[in-house]
């Protein structure tokens, strides 16, 4: 044990924020109980949750929390308290072990001792004090009996929302006692299907998939408690099956309408998971019956999803393929779909096709998926088809015009040595579109993002001149310039500054005092100190209540 548990190991599956959090729940760990690879606590947090460490296992160390974070998969800062809580009790464990299991001992020679009366009269007792289990047993003895009208009632009861709902709701504070109710129905399904009425059992699966679809509708299962009861009982309608052995034609009829009615429901099924039940028989029944389905509603996404599901089960890639290209999206999506399918499948030369057709059918090449592209880039380049990934991507920089497109056919071009061929025209649809007046409207132009990123300044800021910039453009710009233009550069940050002036609030001042520091340096490259002088003089005068404000630019020597 001394080599699972560790505080370093902890941390790593805690990360450090939940491991200092739950070093904070020391105190708060009850009822610490140790057993051959387990441990188990009580932890005491915003309520009382139940906390689990497992030692033993593939994974080595892993635990398991019914609080909401550990609920989602995490390992908790409970996990951790008890963690740390069983670190500093390391001597004691093998004798807290040893005890757990001469308890077990005793436990077991004690009942076995008892007579059935004794054991009868104790059972009643936990009955009486345990609501869970008394039905649990009610529905066991339901089943024992024969009773099913009796077994039904009790399930329709047990999935009855009524007694926790407030408004026809059940809100997150309820959900979970809702939770642990309805999980009882997959332990009396079960029941059912044990005691050798499989049959029934699965009309019983299948009216409880129905009935917690329905109520999931009006509760609030954020922990995703629902999802695991419904789980449990798409395994049990399982079990049964595999143990009545139904006609397998008829069991794929309900499949194919169970998946395309609720496959995004709480109970998800698998049709796949049934092969072994269904059989070549069924296995023939549940494709015709898909196929029949997806040809009356081709862009159905259950449908879809179906198809494809048991296609690549049956490495029918063509039929994959079918099916995305009966429903082709206009931005070349699904083309990039089948190209891939391809590609996994070994025959890129369809797949290469199937992406060229994806770029030359979408109608407007700036809305195009821009993975396909890239996809399709990709692959010119590893063709060794330099010249093919330039003509792309000039085409689509001509449609989309934005920074990114720039930079990628400025990469392929550099990439196929001819940027210096292309960067003319490239800058000239730039600047058309900057000249047609919107970029002023709207502040930076594209134009000026480009120039920047290729590092020509200068240029950079002809085109902030004459077409617009905003801010941010002009910032870098004076930046940029700074040292071989103060004067120029000087002006902007002026002008960037003097809106901030009239404002107030700490990231403003930030900003305002950045700039500063800014004018101050143009002022020191042009010896004009003594303006910048007079000009922070009239700043404070003038803003001097702005505490913080003067506080920062004290600190900046301003």
């Amino acid at each position: 044990m001394n080599g699972t548990l560790t505080e370093a190991k902890l941390k790593a599956l805690a990360g450090t924020r939940s491991f200092e959090r739950g070093r904070g729940y020391l105190d708060a760990v009850t009822g610490v109980e140790i057993g051959d690879g387990w441990i188990t606590a009580s932890v005491h947090g915003t309520e009382r949750y139940e906390v689990e460490l497992s030692l033993e296992g593939p994974q080595g160390l892993t635990g398991a929390c019914d609080c909401p974070y550990g609920l989602e998969g995490n390992f908790c800062k409970h996990l951790v308290a008890l963690g740390l809580t069983v670190l500093a009790q390391q001597s004691t464990l093998p004798r807290q072990r040893e005890s757990a299991r001469s308890r077990a001992r005793n436990l077991d020679a004690w009942l076995s001792a008892l007579s059935k009366d004794e054991l009868l009269a104790l059972v009643h007792e936990q009955v009486d004090q345990d609501r869970q289990l008394r039905r649990r047993l009610e529905v066991r003895a339901a089943s024992a009996r024969g009773d099913l009208a009796e077994v039904r009632a009790r399930i329709r009861e047990l999935l009855d929302i009524g007694p926790f709902a407030r408004y026809g709701y059940v809100e997150y504070a309820d959900a979970r006692a809702f939770a642990d109710q309805a999980a009882q129905v997959v332990c009396a399904i079960d029941a059912v299907t044990d005691s050798g009425q499989a049959n029934e059992a699965i009309d019983m699966a299948v009216e409880g998939m129905r009935l917690l679809t329905q109520a999931a509708d009006s509760i609030d299962d954020s922990d995703g408690r629902l999802g695991e009861v419904g789980a449990g009982l798409v395994d049990a309608h399982l079990h049964a099956c595999r143990t009545a052995r139904p006609d397998p034609e008829a069991l794929a009829g309900w499949l194919v309408k169970h998946v395309l009615r609720d496959l995004d429901s709480i109970c998800d099924i698998d049709p796949l998971d049934y092969e072994d039940v269904l059989g070549e028989r069924g296995m023939t029944a549940l494709r015709k019956r898909a196929v029949a389905a997806w040809r009356k509603r081709r862009t159905g996404w259950a449908e879809k999803s179906l198809m494809q599901r048991l296609a690549r089960a049956g490495g029918d890639i063509d039929m994959v393929i079918a099916v995305h290209a009966a429903d082709l999206a206009s931005n070349g999506h699904t083309h990039l779909a089948i190209a891939r399918e391809l590609d996994a499948a070994g025959r890129p030369d369809e797949a290469l096709c199937w992406a060229e057709r994806g770029v030359r059918e979408t109608p407007d090449l700036a809305a195009v998926d821009t993975d396909l592209v890239d996809h399709l880039c990709e692959r010119y380049a590893q063709a060794a088809r330099l010249a093919d990934v330039v003509a792309l991507r000039r085409e689509h920089f001509g449609a989309r015009r934005s920074l990114l497109a720039y930079q990628q056919l400025r990469a392929a071009a550099g990439a196929a040595e001819c940027w210096q061929e292309e960067r003319p025209g490239a800058l000239a649809l730039l600047r058309t579109e900057a000249e047609r007046g919107t970029a002023r409207r709207y502040g930076g132009t594209v134009l000026v993002d480009a120039l920047l990123d290729d590092k020509d300044d200068e240029a950079a800021w002809e085109a902030a001149s004459h077409c617009g910039a905003d801010d941010r453009q002009w910032l870098t710009l004076a930046d940029r310039v700074r040292a071989a233009r103060p004067a120029d550069a000087l002006v902007a940050y002026l002008r960037l500054a003097e809106p901030l002036i009239g404002q107030t609030g700490n990231a403003v001042y930030a900003e305002l005092v950045g700039l500063l520091v800014s004018i101050r340096d143009c002022h020191r490259l042009l010896g004009t100190q003594d303006e910048f002088t007079a000009y922070v003089t009239v700043l404070r005068g003038a803003h001097g209540r702005k505490r913080n404000l003067m506080r920062l630019m004290e600190q900046y020597g301003l």
